[in-house]
């Protein structure tokens, strides 16, 4: 197993740049996911890892060995990719020994080495069978066989469940889970679904042109975002944001008045900005209500409520704004209808300030909440 280094990677396609000086250290035996939007530089990161992309400028470690001018074969990396790219005439058997084969290693070995994978990954009982003959789930645990075979350093995933449906994507994340427990290996995911990343990773890395916008582990990325692009990116359903204009603040409180006049206290300390800055308030889902009757509130209407099973969610308009929010809602509690007149009401320590440029104004411990 490895760590990975990288410092100052950048990668240029002719005139347009697409990493734009990455400083990233990924240690030994650790689960890390690159996630982000399309076209954002995570893949093309995993590409250079992996030896598939040159490096424009940089360096890059792999167990502590420069890696900038070693041949993919020799970096001690294995990758699964979204295409399953398995020999249709094969048997799952030979599709996860093949590499091996070409490598010269014994039969024996190879024999050993790929039922030791198929056990690990429940897939023994398919080793006659090929690819035609398997379902999605099953043909893209071939292709993580056939990666485990050849015991690797360091794993890399691009974005290998996009190809299944949901049921067998959250099977699978189960399984990915599973493996790297087992095998105590270095794991680089890629994927832009942010469920997956903070369900996998140990560690999370958000990417958004080219650069890192933040790293951590689920929680402090979630709880303690950044600026305004990671705390959208991460959750579903993504965090509400109402644009307003600091009214007021005091130690550990600011106060936000919002476009039709409601104030707002959020747990941060916004001192250094000015009276008057535009700002924006950003609250999850989760962390709004109904207001009580004499509690005032922010007022709006509510535009759908959505029966999802284990939740119910309503969006509503806030009033003096064309944003809608939404909020998670008690199944014991009669749900409004569409067009009804509410306030809602927000905990302070659970919301966040962004200030103009979109990054987040210090979280607080309030103590006059």
């Amino acid at each position: 197993m490895a760590s990975v280094s990288l410092r100052g990677i950048t990668k240029q396609y002719e005139n347009n740049p697409v990493i734009k000086g990455i400083d990233l250290d990924i240690e030994d035996q650790q689960f890390v996911v690159f996630v982000g939007p399309s076209g954002c530089g995570k893949s093309t990161l995993l590409r250079i890892i992996a030896g598939l992309e040159d490096i424009t400028e940089g360096t890059l470690e792999i167990g502590g060995k420069v890696c900038n001018e070693v041949e993919p074969a020799r970096r001690g990396i294995a990758m699964v990719f979204q295409s399953y790219a398995l020999y249709p005439h094969m048997t799952v058997a030979e599709n996860m020994g093949f590499a091996l084969k070409l490598a010269r290693v014994p039969k024996a070995e190879i024999a050993e080495r790929v039922a030791r994978a198929a056990e690990i990954l429940q897939i023994g009982h398919l080793l006659e069978r090929t690819p035609r003959a398997l379902s999605g789930g099953q043909r893209q645990r071939v292709a993580i066989g056939r990666a485990i075979v050849r015991k690797p350093d360091v794993f890399l995933f691009d974005e290998p469940l996009s190809n299944l449906d949901a049921a067998l994507r959250g099977q699978t994340r189960i399984e990915l889970a599973r493996l790297h427990r087992e095998l105590k290996s270095t794991m680089i995911y890629v994927t832009h679904d942010q469920v997956e990343a903070m369900t996998l990773g140990q560690r999370i890395v958000v990417f958004n042109g080219g650069h890192i916008e933040q790293q951590g582990t689920p929680r402090e990325l979630y709880e303690r975002p950044a600026n305004k692009f990671v705390a959208g990116f991460l959750g579903s359903p993504h965090m509400n944001f109402l644009d307003g204009e600091l009214a007021g603040c005091e130690e550990g409180l600011a106060t936000v008045r919002l476009p039709g006049g409601a104030l707002v206290r959020v747990a941060a300390d916004a001192g250094a900005l000015p009276p008057g800055a535009r700002v924006t308030l950003g609250v999850r889902p989760e962390h709004l209500a109904l207001a009580r009757p004499t509690n005032g509130g922010i007022p709006a209407t509510v535009a759908l409520v959505e029966y999802l099973g284990d939740v119910t969610l309503v969006h509503a308009q806030v009033q003096g704004s064309s944003e809608t929010v939404a909020f998670k809602y008690e199944h014991d509690v009669p749900v409004p209808e569409g067009g009804a007149t509410i306030a809602l009401a927000l905990d302070p320590r659970c919301a966040h300030l962004f200030d103009e440029t979109g990054a987040a104004v210090r979280h607080a411990l309030a103590k006059n909440v």
